[in-house]
């Protein structure tokens, strides 16, 4: 299992038009919520909430989240931020069970080269960057590593059911979904003209259960 990775929180009365001025005093409002608790709500300190996050990879790792007196292993579904300044809103954190499985988005990470690359005869086209995965805590990972290695031809491809993965671990992401691809140069030329000129940047750091935040009631 993962090393352990603690913060410290605290309960949190604070709500609606008030929450402003805590951001000021340097906490986040969040919220904790599980299959076996009723949910709380809380506060972070923000510089140690941006050095735990650091530490579990968005949200691909456990913590041990601290609440007055109590400890929960927890996962941190969802960070919400200012789109302007990119400041911390509002934190979601999921309590696990260690004999329940928990769902959770993990990065497909690439290593090697393709000879075919290397070779000039095509070029790699990328599909899925993340995929979801289905664990006991336990076993959780915080990434898929894929070997370009494979990739010795022109039209060779690696998908989802291809993905390598731990004892213990299921891809619930469609086995169907490319994964990476080489393809001949012109071909992908001919594909480059028909995505739009810009894409909108979405952050996503899990897709956990969705929890109405009081805190809407500023805008």
């Amino acid at each position: 299992m993962m090393a352990e990775i603690l913060l410290n929180a605290r309960p949190r009365t604070v709500t609606g038009k008030q929450v402003k001025a805590l951001r000021r005093q340097g906490w986040i409002p969040g919220v904790l919520y599980g299959r076996h608790i009723q949910p709380r709500t809380i506060q972070v300190e923000g510089r140690e909430f941006q050095r735990v996050m650091a530490l579990a990879r968005g949200g691909t790792h456990l913590i041990t989240l601290r609440v007055d007196g109590e400890t929960h292993l927890a996962l941190i579904r969802e960070v919400q931020r200012e789109p302007i300044r990119r400041e911390i809103l509002h934190i979601d954190f999921q309590a696990v069970e260690m004999t329940e499985k928990i769902r959770v988005e993990v990065p497909v990470v690439f290593v090697g080269a393709s000879p075919a690359v290397e070779r000039r005869e095509g070029i790699l086209v990328h599909g899925l960057t993340h995929v979801e995965i289905e664990c006991l805590p336990k076993d959780l990972i915080e990434a898929i590593t894929v070997d370009l290695g494979r990739l010795d031809r022109v039209d060779a491809a690696i998908y989802v059911r291809d993905l390598p993965v731990p004892p213990g671990i299921s891809v619930m992401s469609d086995p169907e979904e490319l994964i990476v691809l080489v393809t001949a140069p012109a071909a992908e030329v001919l594909e480059e003209t028909t995505l739009p000129a810009e894409m909108p940047e979405v952050e996503v750091i899990g897709r956990g259960k969705k929890v109405e935040v009081e805190e809407e009631e500023e805008e």
